[in-house]
This record gives structure tokens, C-alpha cells and sequence, in this order.
């Protein structure tokens, strides 16, 4: 099966370049969310933490 596709892709003209677009979208993805770790505000991670502590008679402010 792996051989009739691996075929096919060599096949297609112009194809080499799509997997280094998706390692390019997948380290900048992952790039950009590490930054936003690490710069996020304090007071924003602890209300987003509490976020699933709450209910709807007890809403944690």
C-alpha cells in the first residue's frame, strides 16, 4: 500500500514542497504558543484556572 502511494506522490509535480510548508506551520504554531506561555499575565492564568471550578449557583469572581 505504502509503495502504490509513495508512487503516486513522486509522480506529482511540484509536491516537495508541502511538507516543509507543514514544518514551517507547525513550528511557528508552537513558536507563538510558547511565547504566549511565557507572557502571559499572572492574574489572567489564575481566572482562567478557576474556570472550571465554577458552576452556575457559584460563580468564583
Amino acid at each position: 500500500m505504502l509503495k502504490f502511494i509513495k508512487g503516486h506522490m513522486e509522480s506529482i509535480e511540484g509536491i516537495e514542497i508541502y511538507p516543509m510548508i507543514s514544518l514551517l506551520i507547525f513550528f511557528f504554531f508552537f513558536a507563538l504558543l510558547f511565547w504566549w506561555v511565557f507572557t502571559a499575565k499572572k492574574e489572567y492564568i489564575k481566572e482562567v484556572s478557576k474556570i472550571p471550578l465554577e458552576n452556575e449557583n457559584n460563580i468564583i469572581l
